[in-house]
C-alpha cells in the first residue's frame, strides 16, 4: 500500500469573470517522495538566480524567468514520480446550470470529482491539498470528501484520508500545478500575447506528447486530459 498526495488548482473558475475557458488540475505523487522533489525545485530556483522562497505561477512566465521555467518543466517529464490531470471547460457560457438543478459552485465540485475519481486506485491511500480560495468553501471542500469516499465505498476514510485547503506558498508541487494549468487556461483562451508563455506550451506539447487541445487516453498516467463538452451531461 502507498500513500499519495494529490495538489489541486484551478484558472479561470468564476461563472462571471468574462472570461472563456475554466481549467482545474491535479498533480500527485506518492507521500515519501514529496520532499526530495520540493527540495530540487527550491534548488533549482537558486541556480536561476532566484529565492528558494519564490513562489512559481503562470502569471509570472516571462522572458527573463524563461530559463526557469524551462527547466522546471523539463524537471516534472523527467520526474518518475509525479503525474499531471487536468480538465478543461473551453467554454463556461454553454453551462446550463438549471437543467441539472445546480448553481456554479456545485457545479466547480462536480468537476473537482470528475478531475479526482480516475486517479485513485484500490488500496491506495490519498490525501488531498486544494488552494484556499475564501472561508465558506471549506463547506463545500467538507462534501466533496463525503462524495469521494462514497463513491469509492471509503466510509471510514481509510482510502482518501484528508481533503484540507492550503496556500500556495506552503508547496511547490501545487505551484507546479498553478503553472500547468495556466497553461491550459492561456491555450484555450486563444491569448497569444507573451511568447514565452506561448514557447512554455509548445515545450509541454513536445514533452507530453500531446496537441492539449484534445482528450488524452483515459488512463494517461504522466498527462492527462480531459477536453469537457458542455453537451455530454452525463460527465458530472
Amino acid at each position: 500500500m502507498s500513500f499519495y498526495n494529490i495538489y489541486c488548482d484551478e484558472s479561470c473558475h468564476l461563472e462571471n469573470d468574462h472570461i472563456k475557458a475554466m481549467s482545474l488540475g491535479a498533480i500527485w505523487c506518492e507521500r515519501s517522495a514529496v520532499k526530495r522533489i520540493a527540495e530540487q525545485i527550491r534548488q533549482l530556483k537558486q541556480a536561476h538566480g532566484l529565492s528558494r522562497q519564490f513562489e512559481i505561477k503562470w502569471t509570472k512566465v516571462s522572458p527573463a524567468k524563461m530559463d526557469f521555467y524551462a527547466a522546471l518543466v523539463d524537471l516534472f517529464f523527467s520526474t518518475p514520480e509525479l503525474h499531471f490531470r487536468g480538465i478543461v471547460i473551453p467554454d463556461k457560457s454553454l453551462l446550463n446550470h438549471a437543467q441539472f438543478e445546480q448553481n456554479h459552485d456545485a457545479f466547480y465540485y462536480k468537476m473537482f470529482f470528475t478531475l479526482l475519481k480516475i486517479i485513485f486506485v484500490p488500496n491506495h491511500q490519498y490525501a488531498i491539498y486544494l488552494d484556499i480560495k475564501d472561508t465558506r468553501s471549506q463547506q463545500m471542500v467538507q462534501g466533496l470528501h463525503d462524495c469521494l469516499c462514497n463513491s469509492r465505498f471509503d466510509f471510514d476514510r481509510e482510502s482518501i484520508q484528508r481533503i484540507q485547503q492550503i496556500r500556495s506558498h506552503e508547496s511547490e508541487l501545487l505551484q507546479v500545478a498553478d503553472l500547468l494549468i495556466g497553461a491550459l487556461s492561456y491555450l484555450h483562451r486563444g491569448l497569444t500575447t507573451s511568447p514565452a508563455k506561448q514557447a512554455l506550451i509548445e515545450q509541454i506539447k513536445h514533452l507530453s506528447g500531446y496537441s492539449l487541445e484534445r482528450n488524452t487516453l483515459y488512463r494517461e498516467e504522466k498527462f492527462n486530459l480531459l477536453v469537457w463538452q458542455a453537451s455530454n451531461g452525463d460527465a458530472v
